[in-house]
């Protein structure tokens, strides 16, 4: 009974502190604005330190208040995702699975996975994020994902990775631009301008190490996007750089056309796996998605 009392006093807490405000958060819930306070009172008891402090009208969270609430939403999530896991188990091949998927792999892989997953399990729903891998894998820890097929990054106790193939970033242009095709020292490269990632995906950080260590100046980023549909584009206006896969390199793939800039200095080899976390317990609709992701697994690409 102590349990649950504190139980829903945590889920009334986060309600207060996610909308900053007694009265609107009792409204939300439905309860007295007195009977939330003694909510609010209880805990602090409990933890022995204020979560509140008052800021005009409002309230703000103190220190303590903030750790808290960052535990009752991971509490929240793991009731939320151990309901969705139980009731799979009775359902065989059904439910949902979220996965994340970095651009290229969204591109290249995820449709022939999700054909062949609806084939097997029409009752399965896949739930598809497509974002830059540092931001997916954050969302993995925090448990809003099931699973990120994507470039594999640093040993992370946190997360387990399964390798299943591999990839090459390269240097790319539009067709017309003057180092298509061509092979072209870093110091010409650092004439132009670039489209790159944001400063905290691995790719751009290892295209800055290959220039840092010559000595030379970091590539300069004019635009930074995530999206890789908006890079042929961007890159005929404005004659900027490009780094992304070899993949998106295939004539008739855009207009205009890229082109990759040869150098074996700013060729990069990475690996592409599944990765989920280290929880013993993975739903058997997101072990058969891994295992028909791991089924197409290419043999390594060969520098040009």
């Amino acid at each position: 009974m102590v349990m649950n009392l504190q139980m829903r006093d945590l889920l009334y807490f986060a309600k207060v502190a996610e909308l900053g405000h007694l009265g609107r958060a009792s409204q939300a819930l439905h309860i007295t604005q007195p009977a939330l306070s003694k909510c609010i009172d209880r805990l602090e008891e409990t933890y022995g330190a204020d979560l509140f402090e008052r800021r005009g009208r409002g309230i703000r969270l103190t220190d303590a208040g903030q750790l808290l609430y960052e535990r009752s939403l991971l509490i929240e999530r793991t009731l939320d995702e151990t309901h969705r896991q139980i009731s799979s188990l009775g359902k065989g091949l059904a439910g949902l699975v979220r996965v994340g998927a970095a651009a290229t792999v969204a591109e290249f892989v995820m449709p022939t996975v999700c054909r062949l997953l609806q084939q097997e399990a029409p009752a399965v729903v896949i739930e598809l994020q497509i974002g830059m891998n540092d931001v997916l894998h954050e969302s993995l820890r925090k448990r809003l994902l099931d699973v990120v097929v994507g470039p594999l990054s640093t040993h992370d106790e946190e997360l387990v990775a399964i390798p299943i193939s591999t990839d090459q970033v390269v240097v790319a242009v539009s067709a017309t631009h003057p180092l298509a095709g061509k092979h072209a020292s870093l110091e010409d490269m650092c004439g132009y301008g670039w489209v790159l990632p944001a400063q905290s995906v691995a790719t751009r950080q290892w295209l800055e190490r290959v220039f840092a260590s010559r000595g030379l100046p970091l590539p300069r980023a004019a635009v930074m996007t995530s999206s890789i549909a908006a890079v042929p584009r961007l890159i005929a206006e404005t004659g900027l750089l490009s780094f992304i896969s070899r993949r998106n390199l295939d004539e008739g793939r855009f207009t205009p056309r890229l082109v990759e800039v040869f150098n074996p200095d700013t060729t990069m080899t990475r690996n592409f796996g599944v990765v989920h976390r280290t929880d013993p317990y993975l739903s058997p609709a997101t072990q058969r998605f891994i295992q028909i992701v791991q089924a197409q697994s290419e043999p390594p690409h060969q520098d040009i």
